[in-house]
């Protein structure tokens, strides 16, 4: 049963509510909303102008309403008078198709016509830089191996703390917090669930990290190559597959513990790699963290090549024990939503067509991928991805009118990078 969100205002507290969206580009939007008001903002809609944002509209287009989910209501730890509302789009009494949340509600939706409910858990990997943008704000933090230094850790306790109180006290199991691989990058783990949950948690995540970072004197950036001597920032995707309560990626009798359908469904993401790429690392900048250099630390811990390995973090997927995969493109700027909603669209079709994930390779690909014929390599750039998506027949099926709508946009970003080059595209991609 679906929430009265006036009663549960006058039950916890909340003077408003912050209905919000996500758009194509990962930004959030949203309407702060008194109390009073919100069953009619439940019953109409919140009004947007689309083309505001980065959506594929005009200005002459009605109305963008954003349709709050009560049931994925967050109540802000940090500001608890604030409850924060996910939204689907709408306009004109229709689901807006390009809208992130409501692809990947219908990709939910038709993988449940199979009995099939994909369950993911995300690693946020982000920085915490000075106000400017300049460094790591931590300027004992110089150890050429930093990854989970205790001291560094320990310098941020009062802000990573906050941050993982308030995921205690909403409910989402935080497990682990630690110092990343590179200066001043941090991790923060919580347990997987549904997909729409998880994004819905995502997404929430980047916000709350980042006012907590501010109010502690800090910013926090999920950008995913903010220096280039530096490991960049991942969001590792761990998968499962689901029919009730049995895992279908479960099968004892493999060697590493996966079953024939979880092959498929990796094949699916070998498949459509190229194309995903330019859903799961989404900016100019993503491509210095897939395609970079040896970091002062020694490894950028991202793929380059499209493979798959057991229990080996130097390929694109890694199934580090039985019933799962982690998968290693995706960085700190992907859009929570459309993550989710591409890795789905092309496991499912990786399901569907039985898609064969070819040999698994279990070598240092940083060391001897050179030696391996016939592997596919990731895009250089945005543009070569934007091109694999354009001709992407899987995913122009899956994802129907939001790719041609993403295509558009991102060539807009594409043009205005080529003009303005490197320091606007590290202004606009900090806040990512």
């Amino acid at each position: 049963m679906t929430p009265d969100l006036e009663a549960v205002a006058k039950e916890r507290g909340i003077k408003y509510f912050l209905v919000s969206y996500t758009d194509l580009f990962g930004t959030q939007r949203a309407k702060l909303v008194p109390a009073a008001a919100i069953a009619s903002t439940c019953r109409n809609g919140a009004g947007f102008a689309g083309f505001a944002t980065w959506l594929d509209m005009s200005p002459a287009d009605a109305d963008l309403l954003a349709v709050p989910d009560a049931a994925g209501l967050i109540q802000l730890p940090w500001k608890p008078e604030v409850g924060w509302l996910p939204a689907d789009l709408v306009m004109g009494g229709k689901p807006v198709e390009q809208g992130p949340r409501n692809i990947l509600k219908r990709l939910i939706k038709d993988a449940a016509r199979d009995g099939l409910q994909m369950k993911t858990g995300v690693e946020c990997e982000f920085f915490l830089i000075t106000p400017d943008g300049s460094e790591p704000a931590d300027m004992a933090d110089r150890q050429m191996k930093p990854c989970y230094d205790q001291s560094a850790l320990m310098r941020r306790y009062d802000v990573i703390t906050e941050i993982c109180d308030a995921m205690l006290t909403l409910g989402w199991k935080p497990y682990q917090n630690d110092h990343e691989d590179a200066n001043g990058q941090f991790e923060m783990n919580w347990d997987y669930d549904d997909a729409l949950v998880t994004a819905d948690r995502h997404a929430f995540f980047k916000y709350m990290t980042r006012s907590i970072a501010e109010k502690h004197g800090l910013r926090a950036t999920f950008m995913p190559k903010p220096f280039m001597d530096l490991t960049g920032s991942g969001c590792h995707a761990h998968v499962s597959l689901w029919n009730g309560e049995r895992n279908v990626f479960s099968d004892p009798s493999d060697e590493i513990g996966m079953s024939r359908e979880g092959y498929h469904f990796i094949g699916g993401l070998i498949h459509s790699a190229e194309a995903l790429a330019a859903i799961t690392n989404p900016c100019v900048n993503s491509y210095k963290r897939i395609n970079a250099p040896r970091t002062t630390s020694g490894a950028t811990w991202a793929p380059n090549t499209v493979t798959y390995t057991g229990n080996n973090r130097t390929h694109m997927i890694r199934i580090p024990d039985g019933g799962r995969f982690e998968f290693r493109l995706a960085d700190g700027a992907a859009n929570p939503y459309l993550l989710q909603a591409g890795l789905l669209a092309a496991g499912l079709d990786g399901l569907r067509n039985r898609r064969d994930p070819g040999k698994r390779l279990d070598i240092n690909m940083y060391t001897d991928g050179h030696m391996v014929e016939g592997v596919k390599r990731l895009p250089l750039n945005m543009l070569d991805a934007m091109r694999a998506l354009e001709q992407s027949d899987v995913l122009a099926q899956s994802l129907g009118s939001f790719v041609p709508s993403y295509l558009k946009l991102k060539t807009e970003e594409w043009n205005a990078y080529s003009r303005h080059l490197t320091q606007w595209e590290r202004d606009t991609t900090l806040d990512c």
